[in-house]
């Protein structure tokens, strides 16, 4: 369900804008309808106080906790059920912030990723967004909504930023911590420098050198390393914060000098963090994750020469649950009942 059409059903119950307003603000913010100064029998017209006990049945359904689990640092990987049967993968990250999908699937085919292995199933609404936020804040509380999990939110970028601006104007998140990541798209770039919430960016660089990326992120736009800074660099002085660069940081791949050379040469003087953040290991996929100690160096390099680098660890990483496993641990047992209902015949 988009969050359009549930305005539309608001307006056709007879819902003026400051109704619509303030029942998708208490949905959002995980409040009773009941609390603040208006009352609902007081506020509400009786169309839609009628109507809402089923419409609020039908939002929280649109998101449902198939199973939590815990890492040791504070995160928490959800696998979260959407009303088609399908699920996607929110995390609880430390300090407040919550990682969102925004696609069942993702056509990048990122070679690194579990997700990019199965393409894509289909878009998430901007509805399914906000109820993976609002789920969430059952949990803990949430003062933080990165789009960085399953998906391209470049690929859905009509129901992303939908959910966007519903979450900076009535969910109670400071805009610049609102943070989409894309591996690069010019629509990303033009729409959000117009739009009434401008969150921060997160770029996936994962290598200054154009021919690897391109073998790294097949299906992802054919945008030089050059050009994907540039236009990062442009937003970032548009909006006052800075970008996010992202670097899966894979062993014998990525690391080398001649990538630090090239980190340097791209980022140095920009408006810049680097976020890197050591592989994932994923089982069957040929890629490896390096020491701690190799990655720790390799910060410490590079903001010796100019560059703010973080070095961060992925949420899940203890519990083998990051780049969509859990989802595809999940599915493997249908898939093998499929198969076997096949062997047997019908």
């Amino acid at each position: 369900m988009q969050l359009t059409t549930i305005r539309q059903r608001l307006r056709a119950l007879g819902a003026l804008p400051l109704h619509e307003q303030r029942i998708l603000r208490d949905w959002v913010q995980g409040r009773p309808y009941d609390q603040g100064r208006r009352r609902p029998n007081d506020f509400l017209p009786l169309g839609v106080r009628t109507a809402l006990p089923a419409l609020d049945a039908e939002l929280h359904g649109m998101a449902r906790l198939i199973s939590s689990h815990p890492g040791e640092d504070g995160s928490a990987r959800l696998l979260v059920g959407l009303a088609d049967g399908q699920a996607v993968e929110s995390v609880l990250l430390p300090r407040d912030g919550l990682c969102v999908s925004s696609q069942v699937g993702c056509a990048v085919g990122c070679q690194f990723c579990m997700t990019g292995r199965e393409g894509l199933i289909r878009q998430v609404s901007s509805g399914e967004i906000i109820a993976q936020v609002v789920l969430a804040r059952t949990q803990r509380l949430v003062k933080k909504v990165v789009f960085m999990g399953m998906g391209e939110p470049a690929h859905n970028l009509d129901n992303v930023l939908e959910a966007i601006e519903l979450l900076g104007t009535e969910g109670n998140i400071g805009h610049k911590n609102l943070v989409l990541s894309t591996v690069g798209d010019a629509r990303v770039f033009e729409r959000l420098a117009h739009g009434v919430v401008k969150p921060a960016l997160a770029l996936s660089l994962h290598t200054t050198k154009p021919a690897l990326r391109e073998q790294l992120l097949p299906r992802a736009p054919r945008i030089t390393p050059e050009q994907l800074v540039e236009a990062g660099e442009a937003y970032a002085r548009l909006t006052g914060y800075p970008v996010q660069y992202q670097w899966t940081l894979l062993d014998g791949v990525n690391d080398g000098d001649d990538e630090i050379d090239g980190i340097v040469r791209l980022l140095k003087g920009k408006y810049a963090v680097l976020n890197m953040i050591p592989y994932n290991t994923i089982p069957d996929l040929a890629f490896k994750r390096p020491s701690w100690e190799s990655a720790r160096a390799i910060a410490a390099t590079l903001h010796q020469r100019g560059v703010l680098t973080k070095l961060r660890d992925s949420a899940g990483q203890d519990v083998d649950g990051g780049c969509g496993q859990l989802r595809a641990r999940a599915a493997a047992p249908a898939r093998r009942t499929i198969a076997l209902k096949r062997a047997d015949g019908p």
